[in-house]
């Protein structure tokens, strides 16, 4: 149980009005540029989401440019920091750092650590009833995934949703 605790965060989801309500603000621009390793394990995550959202009647989620720079900014930060949290630099969250990239409706985030493919920590995420119900909300249309190898190896992976 206490690996499952520490690989999952609790999911969330906020109203529209929530959002608004965000007040910190994250600068996007400090996550390093994505290795190769990395970008492939994001386009994995991405293609195996969109076959669970098929397979349970929702259309296929787009990539955004700006989702994933506010995605991968939060997993740089979780694997510099080794913090394993929806709070990110200077008390962010999702919604914040999406916006900060530029991107007016996020809708939510999964986070998670430690799974060594894309296929693990979409298994894990599925396996999740909160993290599901965000990979599952047709009502989102766009996503970006920031996987983030720490220095130790570990990789961090962060799954921003957008309306």
């Amino acid at each position: 149980m206490r690996n499952v605790l520490r690989r999952f965060a609790l999911a969330v989801i906020l109203t529209p009005a929530a959002v608004g309500a965000a007040t910190m603000i994250a600068s996007p621009a400090e996550a390093a540029p994505a290795k190769a390793s990395e970008t492939a394990l994001q386009t994995e995550i991405n293609r195996l989401v969109n076959v669970e959202r098929a397979a349970h009647g929702c259309a296929d989620l787009t990539v955004d440019a700006r989702l994933t720079e506010a995605a991968r900014e939060h997993s740089s930060w979780m694997a510099q920091t080794g913090d394993f949290s929806h709070t990110g630099r200077a008390g962010s969250n999702f919604a914040s750092r999406s916006k900060a990239a530029g991107y007016a409706q996020p809708s939510a985030e999964n986070i998670a650590w430690g799974y060594r493919s894309a296929a693990q920590v979409v298994e894990g995420w599925m396996k999740s009833p909160g993290h599901r119900t965000n990979i599952l909300n047709c009502a989102s249309k766009t996503v970006g995934v920031g996987a983030v190898f720490a220095a130790s190896g570990t990789p961090y992976y962060t799954q921003n949703f957008g309306y």
